[in-house]
């Protein structure tokens, strides 16, 4: 029997984070098939409205739903749950609860919030034939279909040879499969077959021609940020000759030929293109694509459907998400492959025609965890680039693309347009004279002077003397004091105009010296400048500040929207800027303190140099956010060394520091660049080997560039990774070794306040000040990497002669050779195969003893050739999850070379309660290569029957190469025998212990 669970919506679910809002999904459980919903983002009232189907095999197993808040950098936070029983749905005369609303209920009773919200839910059995199924809430009848697999197709699939693989790790061949609405509705001709009535429903929405949809979406974004590129990789970067609408026209209209064209270029067959449709209250544009894709060498053709979803379209820009799902091939139902587009202006041509720029990237979202993860991942990488190797041909045959040598000459042409707004000093006089401070005093003056023509003198008297009038009332006395006062403000005017006149930026039309770097800065226009004078308007000026060096721009008077079109130079550098900082002042004169009206920070190594070269930047600040301020720039680095400069910067740096530096491969710094994304002028000095710490160490490896210290770690499938500039660093300290640190020194590295916030989830603390603090332990080579760090570190952060006087007291050591050479691999899943299974005549849980940090573990771990076995309480991060570190020497009899090992281990029990999975990621240190590998076990022990009265244990090993190696397979032929042997003393000494006692 099939059960078929259909998540719709929920409302008043309790916020969760400080902004008031959530990001909800739901994970839908049958005892071990297990379902998880897409997430919404930001909204306490989401809707799903997914189906998911359950093989029923107990009409006394429970449902439980399980409502989460997605969190990016901790762990997902529970909102609220609810169970329903099997045999509730059963026992109903249709076999169907119904659509209803059902309250969510806290995880405990001892919960603070007690009101979770409520969820809408359909479940009801599916049978063969069955027809409909009612809707108790008003809602429209739905059709119902079972999805089956036929007999023939089934045994045929099952003879291939990856089926037989998947039979290895993964018992349970008939996987639930999702059925999304969309996809039971396009395949319509069989439904019919089946006997299944369909009830059709008119939008109202899918009537509207394409244009007026893009306009009506238009009016609904509200200046949404553009999505940044999804994790699994850029397929098309590319400039093309048309107006974005354009492009996005050719890609999306219904009226549109390319989509077609391009099928039949891929051998797609049976394309039907649904049509576009307003949904969730017409904020969101959706249509359904079914094709079948043409067979290749690996699969057959497979039936695809596609869901395309507009998530901006602003009229300029254009991002379109397309999520395509294949339930046809083997564990189709475990994942969905994203595809997201986005169409943007390109920077303008010398020839004055339009470009687009199209990225095209994408990523696997999987929907429930297999073991065939990594298979699944490299094969549909390799479709997807080969499918949209495909698109790139075709569309360059259709639209012509931009060569990037119209683009190399386009900067000196866009800046020899740049006109500085033509205009006097008197023109400037009487815009900035022309208040009312000015003319009032003016009146009053000339009236005074008209007063002293037509009176006549005054006797002397009082104190007076000849050449001596005092004021003979206190009216006169007032009067005098305002003109003062009055002439004094016109005085201060015409001062502070006069010295911002002499200013005209300080540095304004020197041209850049030297060879390198040379970074030019093109100040166009501002928009919406906060004003802080009560004639509603400011004097604002531009100070630009890169590498310490600052260049600053004219004073434009009684300004909100000034024009500048002036041009800045830095002078050449050694080596690429990391940071542009922009700050807006309010000019107030010479002396007194400038007012802020905003500031910005353009990031080298998070933008694209081709996208500075026409952009507007959005200014923080109080002032500038409450005006929504804005500075229009164009933004050029260029390298007048060529491809010689990162030989004469690593030159340089060895004459710096005197030490040796050498030059990694292409390929390795391609793959740099990839793992954090950087840009191509971006390369590696040197990689580590090392723990990062905090509440748990993480297993990972340390990267070190000319501009970045960066961290990558992939552990149990959680990946962790971050950099931060050598500019932000404040200070670098190490702590003498201790236990806590299994032996090793610890490099804490220290931000200054307020900065590398976007990394804060690698931080071990911060500090009342806003600073934190990154904690870097178990180096391979300790000595070398805290010399390479602090090289980089100070040659970027030091002034020349901080860098002369460190070169002095170091200059005993000329030369350092890195122990760590090869190129860095890791970024993949690790594949993991059995190499040991037994069963023993022992529990479970006396079985775990071995692991639980008591008086049983240490001796065991003795027993077995492990010298000096400390180890960490185990700590709990998730729930059921925990995890601790461990240390521990080798023995000679296990290593010739003796060596040491960290490992972090975690546990948690398996879906059905019966055993424990444990899993462990080992690092050896002190063995040749061994900092070229780690070693992944997974142990996976479940109980036996009563009557079998034991446990099943399985071992799983797999190996992740950090380097490579001329010799893999020896490695791990050697590690695997070493492995065996130690399996079965461990199994040996539990069974002998468990009869002891």
């Amino acid at each position: 029997m099939k059960l078929v669970v259909r998540v719709i919506e929920a409302k008043n679910l309790p916020p969760t984070d400080p902004n008031g809002l959530s990001d909800p999904y739901v994970r839908v459980q049958l005892g071990k098939q297990r379902f998880k919903t897409k997430v919404v983002k930001k909204s306490l009232n989401p809707k799903w409205d997914e189906e998911f189907c359950f093989r029923v095999d107990d009409l006394k197993e429970e449902l439980v739903f399980s409502v989460m808040d997605e969190d990016k950098y901790f762990n997902d936070d529970f909102v609220g749950q609810l169970k329903v029983r099997v045999s509730d749905v059963f026992d109903e005369d249709i076999k169907s609860l119904g659509t209803v609303w059902y309250s969510l209920q806290p995880k405990n009773k001892k919960s603070k919030n007690k009101e979770c919200g409520e969820i809408r839910l359909s479940i009801y059995f599916s049978m063969k034939n069955a027809s409909v199924h009612s809707d108790s809430s008003n809602s429209s009848p739905r059709s119902v279909e079972e999805i089956t697999t036929s007999k023939d197709e089934k045994s045929c699939t099952q003879k291939t040879l990856a089926s037989r693989i998947a039979q290895i790790f993964n018992k349970s061949s008939d996987v639930p499969a999702i059925i999304s609405d969309r996809s039971l509705d396009a395949d319509q001709s069989e439904k019919n077959k089946d006997g299944v009535d369909e009830i059709k429903t008119e939008d109202p929405s899918s009537n509207d021609t394409f244009e007026e949809a893009m306009r009506k979406l238009q009016s609904v974004d509200q200046g949404s940020e553009i999505p940044s590129n999804l994790p699994g990789g850029v397929l098309i970067d590319q400039l093309y000759m048309v107006a974005p609408e354009d492009l996005n026209t050719l890609f999306f209209s219904p009226d549109s030929d390319f989509p077609k064209s391009l099928a039949d270029f891929q051998g797609t067959t049976e394309l039907q293109i649904g049509p576009w449709k307003f949904e969730n209250g017409g904020e969101s544009l959706k249509r359904l694509l079914t094709y079948t894709k043409a067979p290749t060498k690996l699969i057959k053709a497979v039936k695809a459907f596609e869901d395309q979803t507009y998530i901006k379209a602003d009229g300029k820009n254009f991002a379109v998400l397309a999520s395509v799902s294949t339930p046809e091939v083997m564990y189709g139902s475990t994942f969905r492959v994203e595809i997201l587009f986005v169409i943007t202006p390109g920077q303008e041509l010398p020839s004055g025609e339009q470009c687009s720029r199209l990225v095209i990237s994408w990523r696997m979202n999987f929907l429930q965890s297999t073991m065939m993860k990594g298979m699944i991942e490299n094969g549909a990488r390799q479709g997807v680039k080969d499918n949209y190797d495909q698109l790139s041909s075709l569309l360059s045959q259709t639209i012509k693309p931009v060569d990037s040598k119209d683009l190399g000459s386009s900067k000196e042409q866009v800046l020899a347009s740049l006109q500085a707004e033509p205009q006097s000093d008197w023109q400037l006089a009487v815009q900035y004279f022309a208040n009312y401070t000015v003319v009032l005093t003016f009146f009053v003056g000339l009236y005074v002077l008209v007063h002293i023509w037509m009176a006549a003198p005054s006797r002397i008297q009082g104190l007076e003397f000849a050449g001596l009038d005092l004021p003979d009332s206190i009216g006169e006395f007032v009067v005098c004091a305002v003109l003062v006062l009055q002439g004094e403000r016109v005085l201060g005017l015409i001062s502070r105009f006069m010295q911002a006149r002499a200013q005209k930026g300080s540095d304004h039309g020197i041209k850049a010296q030297g060879d390198g770097w040379l970074l030019t800065v093109a100040l166009i226009e501002g928009s919406n400048l906060a004003a802080v004078d009560s004639s509603g308007f400011s004097d604002p000026y531009v100070v630009f500040t890169c590498n310490g060096k600052t260049r600053t721009s004219s004073i434009k008077f009684q300004k909100s929207d000034p024009l500048w079109n002036e041009i800045f130079e830095f002078d050449a550098m050694d080596d690429p800027p990391s940071v542009l900082e922009v700050e807006v002042y309010d000019f107030d004169g010479p002396f007194d303190e400038a007012v802020s009206l905003g500031h910005a920070e353009i990031n080298f190594l998070k933008a694209n140099i081709s996208d500075l070269a026409d952009i507007w930047v959005p200014l923080e600040g109080k002032l500038a956010l409450a005006c929504q301020s804005k500075l229009h720039l164009r933004i050029f680095l260029d390298n007048t060394r060529g491809g010689n400069s990162v030989t004469q910067y690593l030159s340089k740096m060895e004459k710096e520091v005197g030490k040796k530096i050498n030059l990694r491969s292409p390929q390795t710094n391609s793959a740099f660049q990839k793992l954090f994304g950087l840009p191509p002028e971006e390369f590696l000095i040197n990689d580590f080997t090392c723990h990062l710490k905090r509440k748990m160490p993480v297993q990972g490896r340390l990267f070190l560039s000319a501009r970045i210290i960066g961290f990558h770690a992939n552990l149990f499938g959680k990946k962790t990774k971050f950099f931060l500039l050598w500019e932000d660093i404040e200070d670098i300290k190490v702590i003498p070794p201790n236990f806590s640190s299994m032996g090793s020194p610890i490099v804490v590295v220290t931000l200054r306040p307020g900065r590398g916030m976007d990394a804060r989830h690698g931080a071990k603390t911060q500090d009342e000040e806003g600073r934190l603090k990154f904690h870097f332990q178990s180096f391979v080579s300790f000595n070398v990497a805290h010399r390479t760090i602090m090289a980089l570190w100070k040659a970027r952060s030091l002034s020349p002669e901080q860098k002369v006087q460190m070169v002095e007291e170091e200059s005993e050591n000329k030369s350092l050779a890195s122990e760590e050479s090869g190129s860095f691999l890791g970024l993949d899943d690790v594949s993991m195969s059995e190499v040991y299974s037994c069963v023993l005549p022992i529990p479970a849980s006396f079985f775990m003893e071995l692991f639980s940090g008591g008086e049983l573990d240490r001796r065991v771990m003795e027993k077995t050739g492990c010298l000096n076995y400390s180890y960490t309480p185990w700590v709990s991060e998730i729930s059921d999850v925990y995890e601790r570190a461990i240390y521990y020497r080798f023995d000679k009899h296990i290593s010739h070379y003796g060596g040491e090992v960290t490992s972090t281990q975690q546990k948690s029990p398996l879906l059905d309660g019966k055993g424990w999975l444990l899993e462990e990621v080992m690092n050896l240190h002190g063995v040749p290569l061994g900092d070229y590998f780690n070693l992944h076990l997974r142990y996976s022990i479940e109980d036996l029957p009563p009557k079998a009265k034991g446990c099943r244990v399985q071992v799983f090993f797999g190996i992740e190469w950090l380097k490579t190696t001329k010799h893999p397979k020896r490695i791990t032929k050697n590690v695997l025998t070493k492995l065996q042997d130690r399996l079965k003393v461990l199994f040996s000494l539990a069974e002998k212990e468990f009869l002891t006692k």
